[in-house]
């Protein structure tokens, strides 16, 4: 028991904009919170993903209010809606994550009296525009952190640029990492042969794949740049892209690109899939081209489940493949760079093998989610510490209250 001194279990919130990413970049660490001996709840917008979650024992809190992008209309009754659960619900600690539900979720939580806000930077959201723009999202992260107890932070250089900037507070922040099941995503518990067989993918073919939302931001125009040129020069190549469309999305990749490049046998779709070690297990290389990133959970899936990878050279990436050892870095936006490197991978079975097994080691050495969790608790239990006679209160306050 993490906590000894309540009778009762302290209740934990973790706040996302969707149950997606509840279920898929959290579920094993709710699940490990409850068996601490937490009462833990997610909150997000309600999905398809709110049943899962029940099963596993973890409540979910309803805001419909909360959307990914950013509308300031929207955002207010997003923040009210907020504070008014939380009140309701009175937990012990609040956990937020992603850009918008970090922003607004640390301010209601404060506002509505939480005793601990902890906050997870999943990636500064900092995109493509001007210098203004920029500005403004660092200014909100400044200002969403004051709200908060502790900051940790997924990348190593978003961690610097937090405290360079004086946006957080060096004694209350920390490097977090990212972390996967080791043992969910370990190749000697996969069958290659059958998740092929599954795929109707021969055996004797090279398998090109990425994973992540269809937008253009996750650097598809270069992946399907890439996919035209392999498919031209590598007979029997198949290129697979696995992941969502998003059609609300202002930078969604089209359905007519979709349709088109599936029509000419450039790119197999595969969609939302649930089967993700299956999925690279079934691989040989794993592409990530994308212009942003915190720090990418699949390409961390794809480095415990032994692939040779090629990322771009941008923060969270670069914690992921030690260049030249794992993997290959290439430039945002070239999709010249990016189909060199896949090439030099495709022709040398050898170097893919060899920067496979580097992956697994190094994704078993920096990559598992019982340290990430294990740091979080630690977390927990400093500021529980710290802030005994509020939570004390507060958690009596709230039994009393039923």
């Amino acid at each position: 028991m993490i906590i000894p001194m309540a009778t009762t279990p302290l209740r934990l919130v973790h706040i996302t904009t969707v149950d997606l990413s509840l279920w898929f970049l959290l579920g094993e660490q709710l699940r490990a919170y409850r068996e601490a001996g937490f009462e833990v709840a997610g909150a997000s917008a309600p999905g398809p993903w709110v049943d899962q979650l029940r099963r596993e024992g973890v409540a979910h809190l309803a805001v419909p209010a909360l959307q990914r992008r950013f509308a300031p209309l929207a955002d207010v009754r997003a923040l009210a809606s907020l504070v008014g659960m939380l009140r309701r619900y009175r937990p012990t600690i609040v956990h937020t994550h992603t850009p918008k539900a970090g922003v607004l979720g640390r301010i209601a939580a404060r506002l509505a009296g939480v005793p601990v806000v902890v906050n997870t930077v999943h990636g500064l959201y900092t995109p493509d525009g001007s210098p203004a723009r920029r500005r403004f999202m660092l200014f909100l992260e400044r200002v969403a952190a004051r709200f908060s107890d502790f900051e940790l932070s997924q990348s190593r250089e978003d961690l610097e640029t937090l405290r360079r900037l004086r946006i957080v507070d060096p004694e209350r922040s920390l490097y977090l990492g990212n972390g996967v099941n080791l043992e969910r995503f370990d190749p000697t518990r996969v069958d290659r042969a059958a998740a092929r067989l599954g795929l109707g993918i021969a055996p004797e073919a090279v398998v090109v794949g990425t994973v992540g939302r269809l937008v253009w931001e996750k650097g598809y125009r270069e992946f399907f740049q890439m996919a035209g040129a392999l498919r031209q020069r590598v007979p029997g190549v198949v290129v697979l892209a696995v992941g969502p469309e998003e059609t609300e999305k202002t930078d969604a990749v089209p359905a007519e690109v979709i349709a088109d490049l599936t029509r000419r046998g450039v790119v197999r779709f595969l969609g939302m899939r649930t089967d993700m070690p299956a999925l690279y297990a079934a691989m040989d290389i794993f592409v990530l081209p994308s212009y942003r990133e915190g720090f990418p959970r699949s390409a961390v899936e794809a480095a415990a489940m032994g692939k040779a990878l090629v990322l771009t050279d941008i923060r969270g990436c670069r914690e992921v493949v030690a260049p030249g050892r794992n993997g290959f870095l290439v430039p945002p936006r070239d999709a010249a760079a990016l189909r060199a490197r896949v090439l030099d991978l495709i022709n040398d079975p050898g170097l893919r093998a060899h920067m496979g097994q580097e992956s697994r080691a190094r994704a078993v050495a920096e990559f598992d989610e019982r340290r990430v969790i294990a740091t979080t608790l630690d977390v927990y239990r400093r500021l529980l510490q710290e802030k005994r006679g509020v939570w004390i209160g507060s958690h009596q306050e709230s039994r009393a209250r039923g």
